[in-house]
């Protein structure tokens, strides 16, 4: 730069950035972390409390459905509980985030951690939204019939919580990129 503050030539990678951008990014990242909060833990209550009784031609013959018969729907629940406890637990570094936008090692901490539990969470509803296809449209090649006629509040139940599971994941994917947008913009005020 010269005296006048005008850019010289070869001066625009010095260009400053502004602070309150990564303030703004954080703020965001709180906000999606909340919400990821919500998605996780309505997801895991949903699936958990998830059961549908049938009666046959009896009171005494009953079929029943539940979601600790399918482990895929208890991986599903585990992975759910322990997705929003995360979340629970990042959100004080979030917020020191927000009070100090230059802090790198714990951005580089959190996305580590968020890549982490994104493949945790992306297997967890991937095995249960299986489950839940198998459930709605059977496969005929192994003579397995679908379900969802017969137990349909059942059915409804676990694909509304498989909603809140992937909102969760794209919560996941957003706060990485936020983190990554974030160390970004701190090396580029570094240089």
């Amino acid at each position: 730069m010269d005296k006048a503050g005008r850019l010289e030539k070869g001066d625009a990678s010095k260009v400053p950035v502004p602070v309150g951008a990564n303030r703004g990014i954080s703020i965001i990242d709180l906000i999606l972390r909340l919400v990821g909060i919500a998605g996780t833990l309505s997801a895991a209550i949903a699936m958990g409390t998830n059961e549908q009784t049938l009666p046959f031609f009896t009171r005494f013959v009953q079929f029943s459905a539940e979601y600790d018969d399918f482990r895929s729907f208890r991986l599903f629940v585990v992975v759910n509980a322990i997705l929003a406890a995360y979340f629970v637990l990042t959100i004080p570094l979030s917020i020191v985030h927000i009070m100090r936008s230059a802090a790198r090692g714990s951005r580089i901490l959190l996305i580590i951690l968020d890549t982490i539990m994104l493949a945790l969470l992306t297997a967890g509803a991937s095995a249960a939204a299986s489950i839940v296809y198998l459930a709605h449209n059977g496969n005929s090649s192994t003579n397995w019939l679908p379900v969802c006629q017969q137990y349909g509040d059942f059915c409804q139940m676990a694909s509304g919580s498989l909603i809140g599971s992937f909102g969760g994941i794209v919560m996941l994917i957003l706060t990485i990129l936020l983190g990554a947008i974030a160390l970004s913009r701190q090396a580029r005020r570094v240089l």
